[in-house]
């Protein structure tokens, strides 16, 4: 049997090696080991001695060893070391970006609610607006339905002067004036009814641009209360969970210029829309001041010319029945003028008579004494004379019923006349 080999065992202290930090090696511990230690050191002499390590390569294995513990140690101290580094520059890190990103959410509140407030500015003014047009809207249908009534007084008025009879039927000043009334009415209304069309068109626009505004408006209120509950999230807070596919999405975002021009578009077409309304609302109230003028004018005229033409009839028509007396007293002294001439006739006859049957009687006498003697003369002169008497009185008489007045034309006048004013 071989016998056993005690080799006394070093004591060896840790805690000095740790303390004084790395052991003293030889100059090349490694190579040292390396060149007494073979593998075949302790089977060469197998059955000779025992196989076991000599101290000298148990002390240099030792102290390889040791070597080697204190190299990890140092690695693991170094990396532990630089793993708390790591650690605290990454939490400081994240906390910083933590910070910067409820900073940065800060601000987008800020701009969000501006927008949002600007929007929401907007959409009042537009709100107004259409209430203000609308308001036009139905002064509008008003005085379009106001026309109605003097467009009907004046073509009735035209029609019924349509009656009027003989020269009576004349194009005079109220005539004028009535067609050009009919003629501004219809174009008072040709222009309300534009204008009207302008309004609903301008208060479609408003609420068109309202629409897009709200849209606008509600995107906000809700981007506000998703980036509100971002700000308020915290390393504390619970309803916080992983989502790994969340930046998938940042292709589809907008830059922040493409946000920003989105909404001041909205606003210009607003405030174009607002501006728009103003200048209608001007507009409208022009068109229904002046329209009103021009009606109250034309009717004015209408009024005078009415006025005018009532006055030119009643003189004319005083003028005719001062002119029918006159001739009704002047036909009256005809009358009485013919009966005296057909009694002067009359009164002719019997000296005609008289000195007719003288002459008829002297006529009969006898041989000589048919003479023309101065009866005879006398006889045939009073007849030539009273012959022409009662031819000048027939041609007085003639004349007198030839040149009488005949009142029928002035009475007929006059029936018209009467008839006039209520048709004028």
């Amino acid at each position: 049997m071989s016998s056993e080999v005690l080799v006394a065992r070093h004591n060896f202290d840790s805690r000095s090696v740790a303390q004084a930090g790395e052991p003293f090696p030889p100059p090349d511990a490694e190579a040292t080991f390396k060149e007494g230690f073979y593998p075949s050191s302790g089977l060469a002499t197998a059955g000779y001695r025992s196989s076991k390590y000599s101290p000298e390569e148990w002390h240099i294995n030792n102290f390889s060893t040791l070597h080697q513990a204190a190299t990890d140690r140092n690695n693991a101290e170094r990396i532990c070391h630089e793993s708390k580094t790591l650690y605290q520059e990454t939490e400081a890190g994240t906390l910083r970006t933590q910070a910067e990103g409820t900073r940065h959410l800060g601000e987008r509140l800020q701009h969000i609610h501006f927008w949002k407030s600007e929007l929401q500015r907007h959409i009042e003014k537009l709100v107004a607006e259409t209430d203000l047009l609308l308001q036009q809207k139905r002064r509008l249908l008003k005085a379009l339905d106001a026309t109605e009534i003097p467009f009907a007084i004046a073509t009735d008025n035209l029609t019924c002067r349509e009656r009027r009879l003989g020269p009576d039927l004349v194009k005079d000043g109220v005539e004028e004036e009535l067609l050009k009334e009919v003629e501004l009415i219809r174009s008072i209304q040709a222009l309300l009814k534009r204008t009207l069309s302008q309004a609903v068109n301008q208060i479609k626009c408003n609420r068109d641009a309202k629409q897009t505004l709200e849209l606008d408006w509600s995107d906000k209120y809700q981007a506000y209360s998703l980036d509100d509950q971002c700000g308020r999230y915290n390393n504390m807070s619970t309803d916080t969970q992983y989502h790994p596919n969340s930046d998938n999405l940042q292709d589809q975002l907008c830059n922040r210029d493409v946000w920003v021009s989105f909404t001041q578009d909205n606003l210009s077409v607003a405030q174009r829309e607002e501006q728009a309304s103003v200048e209608l609302r001007l507009l409208v109230e022009r068109v229904l001041q002046e329209t009103a003028e021009d009606l109250r004018v034309q009717c004015s005229n209408v009024d005078q010319a009415f006025s005018q033409r009532c006055l030119q009839l009643t003189e004319a028509k005083t003028q005719l029945q001062l002119h029918l007396t006159q001739i009704l007293d002047q036909i009256g002294a005809q009358e009485r003028n013919i009966v005296s001439l057909q009694q002067a006739l009359y009164d002719k006859e019997a000296p005609l008579r008289v000195a007719q049957s003288r002459l008829h009687q002297r006529s009969h006498r006898p041989h000589m004494e048919l003479c023309r003697d101065n009866p005879q003369f006398r006889y045939t002169h009073k007849q030539t004379e009273a012959h022409t008497e009662m031819q000048a009185s027939k041609h007085s008489h003639g004349h007198t019923h030839k040149h009488t007045p005949k009142p029928i034309c002035l009475s007929h006048s006059l029936s018209h006349l009467s008839q006039t004013p209520t048709l004028v």
